[in-house]
């Protein structure tokens, strides 16, 4: 792609510019805001020597902080000296590099001098053997030695990049059996080196170009990296030809993925079709996806994005991809106050509510048969207390006991005169009533207290029935009886001076008071012997 005489032409130009940058940017400290970069290690090929090293930290501004980690420049090939590394400016790398253990140093070191001066094939293909051969292996051991002096041990080292292309004299294609030997043979005396941690990069053209850059792949235990150069030109219309074409961008990743190695894009950038934005775009997203260890954009016209002001609609792309999302960490302050989450989140998990204690199986079930228990004697089968009224029938006889008492004179009539009709109930004749001696506990005298027990309960009916006085009409409810008025034969002796009423009180006094009869005695006189009943 671009050649490195560019590249050391610059060199003119930094001169000039060194001195403005001496003063101040060369010596500007990094920007304290810068973000770190979590994908992709990015960088940028700036300028070779301390030029580029000055101009990191404004590109890292420019790109809103984001950290270039990769510092990236080359040695010159014209002379075995400077491919030995001595040069002055790697110590002002090296010095970068050393500053943070997170940055990465990528040196591009030429495999032959002279590796731009358009040397032909048959003169290549010498070259080539000599290597091969171990002719040069002292230049690679005193390059190794510098970089681990340097402080520079891990350095990763583009050997012979772009082999498959037709520009510069290590190129491969006219002796592909040796070139390889020959790069293991360098790769074999750098790590031989006492501390070194070399990584080596193989980085050949995009697409087939001079030959397919498979077939000067080294081997995998000379190989650290598989990295690609990509420009935005031929082969390839567009970039989904970049990726499809043979020994393309899905080729390298391909292939790198079945050695099971990183890859890289050491170079990238605008070239043939000027500003093309959906390029950087496309390559962009690539590297996203495919995350290499680390990409660097060239960075001076026409391939430029920064320095070269000629491309600004992919200027505007390649720094709106990389400048990184400042106002993200705003959003997590109004969400601070907002965490009143917890003080609802208390009260929810109302453990206690589920009361499982409180439904007391035990408990509901325990009443209810109680509650049945004590009711059974509510019931209070007693209350219809029989004896209750047998307690007033006793106290009945007791008045009427009194009131007979004057009638006691007259004992000419102990029959009954009027037994028959409310003691019907009793099937025992009134004349067999004076002989029971049952009414005498009543009345001691003969046979006429017994009327007053008319009234008693049902079990004792026989001997009140001896009772003389009518308390039987008193008693309407044996309506039978009354039609036995049989005993009324038995009539009191005419003239007799004594006559007795049955009173009835009514049903309900009748059966607390029981059967009263009330017997008036008229005195005529002995002479009167007229008796108007």
């Amino acid at each position: 792609m671009p050649t490195p005489r560019r590249r050391l032409a610059s060199t003119c130009v930094g001169t000039v510019t060194a001195g403005l940058l001496a003063t101040g940017a060369a010596l500007a400290a990094p920007d304290e805001n810068r973000t770190v970069d979590s994908g992709p290690a990015v960088g940028a090929y700036l300028h070779y020597g301390p030029d580029g090293v000055a101009r990191i930290p404004y590109l890292s501004r420019w790109l809103g902080g984001r950290e270039i980690r990769v510092g990236h420049t080359y040695l010159p090939g014209d002379q075995w000296a400077g491919i030995e590394g001595r040069v002055s400016f790697l110590e002002d790398w090296a010095r970068w590099r050393r500053a943070d253990d997170d940055r990465m140093f990528v040196l591009n070191v030429p495999m032959q001098a002279r590796n731009e001066a358009r040397v032909p094939d048959q003169q290549v293909v010498r070259l080539i053997r000599a290597g091969a051969q171990g002719k040069y292996d002292e230049h690679f051991r005193r390059l190794a030695e510098r970089l681990v002096s340097l402080g520079v041990p891990d350095t990763v080292i583009v050997l012979g990049w772009e082999m498959n292309g037709v520009t510069y004299t290590h190129r491969c294609r006219p002796d592909p059996a040796n070139w390889k030997l020959y790069w293991r043979r360098i790769v074999t005396v750098m790590r031989a080196v006492p501390g070194q941690k070399f990584k080596f990069d193989f980085a050949p053209n995009r697409g087939t170009d001079a030959i397919g850059w498979t077939k000067c792949y080294p081997g995998d235990d000379y190989v650290d990296i598989i990295g690609m150069d990509s420009y935005d030109q031929g082969p390839g219309q567009d970039f989904d030809d970049q990726i499809s074409q043979p020994y393309g961008l899905q080729k390298h990743v391909d292939f790198a993925r079945a050695h099971r190695k990183a890859i890289s894009y050491p170079e990238w950038g605008l070239f043939r079709r000027g500003d093309n934005p959906e390029y950087v775009r496309r390559m962009l997203q690539w590297i996203a996806q495919h995350k290499p260890l680390y990409h660097t954009i060239t960075d001076y016209c026409p391939h430029g994005v920064w320095q070269c002001k000629q491309n600004p609609e992919s200027t505007k792309v390649f720094r709106d991809a990389l400048t990184p999302e400042v106002p993200g960490p705003v959003v997590p302050t109004p969400v601070v106050p907002t965490p009143v989450v917890p003080t609802p989140v208390v009260p929810t998990p109302v453990v206690p509510t589920p009361v499982v204690p409180t439904p007391a199986v035990p408990t509901p079930q325990v009443p209810t048969p109680q509650v049945p228990t004590p009711e059974v004697p509510t019931p209070q089968v007693p209350t219809p207390q029989v004896p209750t009224p047998q307690v007033p029938t006793p106290a009945v006889p007791t008045p009427q006991v009194t009131e007979p008492a004057p009638v006691e004179p007259s004992p000419v009539v102990p029959s009954p005169v009027v037994p028959s009709p409310e003691v019907p109930t009793p099937v025992t004749p009134s004349p067999l009533v004076p002989t029971p001696v049952d009414p005498s506990p009543e009345v001691p005298e003969p046979g006429t207290p017994s009327p007053e027990v008319p009234k008693p309960s049902p079990v004792t009916p026989s001997p009140v029935a001896t009772a003389p006085v009518t308390p039987g009409p008193v008693v309407p409810k044996p309506t039978p009886t009354p039609a036995e008025p049989l005993p009324q034969p038995q009539q009191p002796p005419l003239n007799s001076r004594q006559w007795c009423v049955p009173i009835n009180f009514g049903g309900w006094l009748s059966e607390l008071v029981g059967k009263q009869s009330v017997c008036i005695k008229i005195d005529l006189g002995d002479d009167f012997g007229f008796w108007p009943f």
